[in-house]
């Protein structure tokens, strides 16, 4: 199972978001049909049309003119947003993080000036405010306000790193949607076959794991012995934020095929006793790092308990998608964890197939045809594996980000299972490796206390 952001700012989805936006703002009541902004406007807010842009905003920012007239205000920036190309959303962006900043000196001067007490910090915190969070907050104020700022976000996303200011401008974006994405107000929901059909069309399109090709692998994945459960936000009420697939099996599953197969015979959920969470996808690139992941593992557990008491084992099929590329960058390092007889047998295959001798040019050439050299890789790639995931460290959380993310919520690494997917993805990633995380109940906390203090990795896998 892996966390997949999937693309918001481009495809069928996105675009009928912004149509529904605009659609629902053609009904507020605007201002003045010859708006400055109206008249001068292009695509790439080129000459005139970012000093009227400018204006426009001052106008919105305006404490003296009154509320309704700068929500008319804000309807108009937003639609006109809706309309510009990708320069000009970056003129826009660019616009709002410079001349909308906050008043540095202004800041050190309430600094130095601060005394104890709550007037003083009052001040303080007003003048650690920009002017722009008074136009963000106007826009969340708009019919879908929230899901145009979410989407606002995933622009800057992809240009923040082209200025110091854009960075900022991020940021303070994130901490906006942070607070208006508290886990308190998110709605878990079991999505069913059932379910409405411009949902199951999300599921679809926003599935960044394990690709849904078409209605049928749709039904499947929603059949008896299956489950989906997602995330909503009361303000989108219709755009899952994150959803989790989950199969019910007789004990952990191994291999990919079997979870996603058509064909494969329902089973009796009475004698399932293990759920197996295959797929998590975040849909909203705009929410980027804002995590849901963690509260959303521990209240499907519970809601599977409460439907199917008997389940005894809660596992992922996950991915180890940043083993290849590690194995790339350490050749030596890896050749270091193999015994003798490995490192000699390596040398013979490699010599005999023409290759550099290297795990890496043995995984690229077409051994999972090859049964005799497939049975011989399983044994140093799990020894391997198990090193990156347990030894390689970025400071004292895992290297890869999977990893990082199950054992952060206090799974176990389990179990390496070989050959789980020789799709191309998973050939390309890890070999074709995937590993159970297991959720064990009891030791959830301690197992995310010794992760996250310490450093510790609950594990069964080889030293």
């Amino acid at each position: 199972m892996l966390i997949q952001q999937t693309r918001s700012s481009e495809g069928s989805l996105f675009n009928r978001s912004l149509s529904r936006l605009k659609e629902l703002w053609k009904s507020f009541p605007l201002v003045a049909e010859d708006s400055r902004l109206q008249q001068q406007a292009n695509i790439d807010l080129q000459g005139d049309s970012l000093d009227v842009l400018r204006q426009e905003i001052q106008y919105c920012l305006n404490q003296a003119v009154g509320e309704m007239a700068t929500r008319k205000q804000a309807v108009l920036i937003a639609h006109q947003y809706l309309e510009l190309s990708p320069l000009g959303k970056e003129r826009f962006l660019s616009l709002l993080a410079e001349d909308f900043d906050l008043d540095y000196e202004a800041v050190r001067t309430t600094i130095n000036n601060w005394q104890p007490n709550p007037a003083s910090t009052t001040k303080l915190r007003q003048a650690l405010e920009s002017p722009r969070l008074t136009l963000l907050r106007q826009f969340n104020e708009l019919p879908d306000g929230i899901k145009f700022l979410v989407n606002m976000r995933a622009d800057l996303l992809n240009i923040k790193d082209k200025s110091e200011a854009l960075q900022g401008l991020q940021q303070e974006m994130k901490q906006l949607l942070h607070a208006w994405f508290d886990l308190g107000f998110l709605q878990l929901q079991k999505i069913t076959w059932d379910s409405p059909t411009s949902l199951l069309e999300k599921l679809i399109e926003y599935e960044a794991v394990h690709a849904i090709n078409g209605w049928s692998d749709l039904k499947n994945r929603l059949a008896k012995d299956r489950c989906c459960y997602a995330f909503f936000h009361p303000q989108m009420p219709d755009e899952p934020l994150i959803f989790i697939e989950v199969a019910l099996t007789q004990g952990l599953a191994g291999e990919m095929d079997p979870l996603l197969d058509e064909g494969a015979p329902l089973l009796d959920t009475e004698l399932a006793d293990t759920a197996i969470f295959y797929s998590i996808s975040n849909t909203q690139r705009g929410l980027a790092g804002i995590s849901f992941g963690n509260f959303l593992i521990k209240n499907v557990v519970a809601q599977l308990l409460q439907q199917y008491p008997h389940l005894k084992q809660f596992s992922t099929l996950s991915p180890i998608p940043g083993f290849n590329k590690w194995l790339r960058n350490n050749q030596d390092q890896a050749l270091a964890q193999l015994t003798d007889e490995q490192t000699k047998q390596l040398k013979d295959y490699c010599d005999e197939l023409g290759l550099e001798v290297n795990i890496s040019s043995l995984l690229a050439f077409s051994w999972q045809d090859n049964q005799a050299l497939s049975d011989w890789l399983e044994a140093p790639i799990k020894q391997l594996i198990s090193h990156y995931l347990i030894i390689e460290k970025r400071g004292q959380n895992a290297l890869d980000p999977v990893a990082n993310f199950h054992l952060s919520n206090g799974a176990k690494a389990a179990r390496l299972n070989w050959r789980a997917n020789l799709s191309e993805r998973g050939l390309n990633e890890s070999a074709a490796v995937m590993i159970n995380y297991i959720y064990e109940l009891d030791k959830i906390e301690s197992n995310c206390v010794n992760y996250v203090e310490k450093g510790q990795i609950a594990n069964d896998l080889i030293s």
